[in-house]
């Protein structure tokens, strides 16, 4: 038998010992299944968020259908490889599923946005763990997602200072150098992070770039960071590049501080960067979910996952996928359902406390912002930025 299946099947029997899972049987046969989408990068040079996301998903589900034997979920995953255009192709496809009945994505805030038409078109609600994008949730907005959109973190305009904050902590007479990817998402974190730079005292931006990503080739950005004496930078954009970047300023000798926003907080930073990773600071809006599990909590996530160290946005994927589950086992199982009952419902937060949504998608309140660093090649959780 091929290895991955054993594998699969040793998974899957593990988690029906973990979670006391029984076989059907006459007496359970009429139960009702509704389907949920998890959407995210699952192969492709972004697929470690994806693939952090789906762990996060399998886990939630595996705890749900261990607990309400009336209503099970199905869970469906669609690669949209963090594309915008791959996500124009999925999305059609899973509004026209009249089985699914909600969607836990995308991870990515141009994904998301490519798959506004065709979700809102069937009334498709979808809850992000991990799409940041300002304008998803802003009214009027050429890309808002209203009605269809929620997400499970802050937004951009709130990750920005923070990200300004934390990257100068105690550093005196901190001079800043700040490099964006040119994308939707680096743009605007960028733009964010420049104001709240300017806010703050001792603080002066040195400089600027703006490097289209995916590249190779950082180092007229290196040279440019040098020469102007910034002993802070910092990079808005994504994982791959991130590392390509602070690699090539280590290797041009900078030795100040290297600071990036959630698109970086990834393994895949980490292995790109190798051990120009170190010390370097981010910024991600989640509560590591191994911060609060028990370890009955992380050995069931492990069964359900086969993942054995919980990576990003878990804690936000759980708590996405969550919201549905409260919906569905309280009834909900239509799409038109499922969105009354996420608009105006109030959930748990796994970690504790609980959330719910304002008209445009956001969280009530301001959700806060993780302060991480990279210690011996781990991302490791500080405190909140």
């Amino acid at each position: 038998m091929n290895k991955k299946i054993i594998s699969g099947l040793a998974i899957a029997a593990s988690a029906a010992l973990t979670f006391g899972v029984v076989a059907t049987s006459p007496a359970n046969a009429a139960t009702k299944t509704v389907t949920l989408a998890f959407q995210g990068p699952l192969t492709g040079g972004a697929a470690q968020a994806g693939q952090d996301e789906l762990a996060g998903a399998k886990y939630a589900l595996a705890v749900y259908n261990a607990k309400n034997p009336a209503i099970k979920i199905k869970l469906v995953e669609k690669d949209d490889k963090g594309s915008g255009s791959e996500a124009a192709v999925v999305a059609p496809s899973v509004a026209s599923d009249k089985s699914i009945i909600g969607v836990i994505g995308s991870a990515y805030s141009g994904a998301s946005a490519n798959s506004f038409p065709s979700y809102k078109a069937t009334g498709l609600t979808m809850i992000s763990p991990s799409a940041s994008r300002y304008s998803l949730t802003v009214q009027g907005s050429p890309d808002s997602g209203y009605p269809v959109f929620h997400r499970v973190l802050p937004n951009d305009k709130v990750q920005g200072p923070a990200l300004a904050r934390y990257a100068t902590k105690d550093i005196k007479d901190a001079q800043v150098y700040l490099v964006d990817d040119q994308s939707p998402y680096g743009a605007g974190l960028a733009s964010f992070t420049k104001s709240a730079l300017a806010a703050l005292t001792g603080v002066k931006l040195v400089g600027e770039d703006h490097v289209l990503a995916p590249a190779t080739d950082y180092s007229s950005t290196s040279a440019k960071v040098k020469n102007s004496k910034a002993t802070v930078v910092i990079y808005a954009g994504y994982d791959q590049d991130a590392g390509i970047f602070v690699k090539s300023l280590r290797d041009a000798g900078y030795k100040g501080i290297f600071a990036s926003g959630d698109g970086s907080a990834t393994q895949t930073f980490i292995d790109q960067a190798g051990a120009a990773a170190e010390d370097a600071r981010l910024t991600e809006g989640d509560n590591p979910f191994q911060n609060f599990a028990t370890a009955a909590q992380l050995a069931a996530f492990t069964a359900a996952s086969g993942v054995k160290v919980p990576g990003g946005y878990v804690t936000n994927t759980i708590n996405a996928f969550n919201a549905f589950a409260k919906c569905i086992s309280g009834g909900s199982t239509t799409r038109s359902g499922i969105a009354r009952c996420v608009a105006n419902g109030t959930f748990d937060r796994i970690e504790g406390g609980t959330f719910s949504f304002l008209r445009q998608g956001d969280m009530k309140g301001t959700p806060p912002v993780g302060a991480f660093i990279i210690k011996k090649g781990v991302l490791t959780y500080v405190s909140n930025a």
